[in-house]
C-alpha cells in the first residue's frame, strides 16, 4: 500500500545530489519541482547554493529541467536568470510534465532522476512515469496555501512507509 509514493532515494537538500552520485547510478539528467525543492517558494532570486549546484551540473554536462505545476510566467520568473529549461503545468501527481521532460531530454527515463519535496506530487508523478525519484526536505518549513492539504495526507503516508521499508532514511548522498 502507497508504494507510488516511495521515493527511490531520500536526500536532505537537492544540493546534496553531485555529478559523481548522479553517474554512479548511470544517471544522465535531472528533473526537479520549482517550489520549496529549488527555491524557497516565498524567495525566487534563490542562493548561493543553489547556483553553485546548478553549475556544477552544467560543468558536468548532466542538463536540469524544473518540472512544476506553476502557470509558464511564474516558472519562468523564477528561473530565467538560471538558464534552466523548464514544462509548466505539469499537472503532478499524473505523469504528462514528466513524459514532456523526457521527450525533452530524448534520454531513456532510466537515465533520468526527478527530485522534489512532495511525495503526493513530484514522488507519485514520477513513479508513475517510470522515472527513479528523489524526495527532499522542503527548503524551508512554510507552504503556499495550495500545497498544505497535501502536507497533512503526506504525514500520514509517510510514517506508514517508514514503518514498512527500513531504507526509507533522510540521507547525505544516494548509497
Amino acid at each position: 500500500m502507497f508504494l507510488n509514493y516511495k521515493p527511490t532515494w531520500m536526500l536532505e537538500a537537492i544540493y546534496q545530489l553531485t555529478p559523481e552520485e548522479l553517474a554512479k547510478h548511470d544517471i544522465r539528467a535531472v528533473l526537479t519541482d520549482l517550489d520549496n525543492t529549488l527555491i524557497a517558494w516565498n524567495n525566487p532570486d534563490g542562493t548561493e547554493e543553489l547556483l553553485n549546484w546548478i553549475e556544477s551540473m552544467k560543468a558536468a554536462g548532466i542538463p536540469v529541467i524544473v518540472v512544476s505545476n506553476n502557470k509558464a510566467e511564474r516558472v519562468e520568473r523564477a528561473i530565467s536568470h538560471l538558464g534552466l529549461d523548464y514544462v509548466a503545468r505539469a499537472l503532478k501527481p499524473f505523469t504528462k510534465g514528466m513524459n514532456e521532460a523526457a521527450k525533452k531530454l530524448n534520454l531513456p527515463k532510466e537515465n533520468i532522476v526527478m527530485v522534489g519535496d512532495q511525495l503526493m506530487t513530484d514522488i507519485k508523478a514520477s513513479n508513475s512515469a517510470g522515472i527513479r525519484s528523489i524526495l527532499v526536505k522542503p527548503i524551508v518549513s512554510s507552504d503556499a496555501w495550495n500545497t498544505k492539504p497535501n502536507r497533512a495526507m503526506e504525514k500520514m503516508i509517510m510514517t506508514h512507509l517508514k514503518k514498512n521499508n527500513s531504507d526509507m532514511k533522510w540521507r547525505g548522498d544516494l548509497s
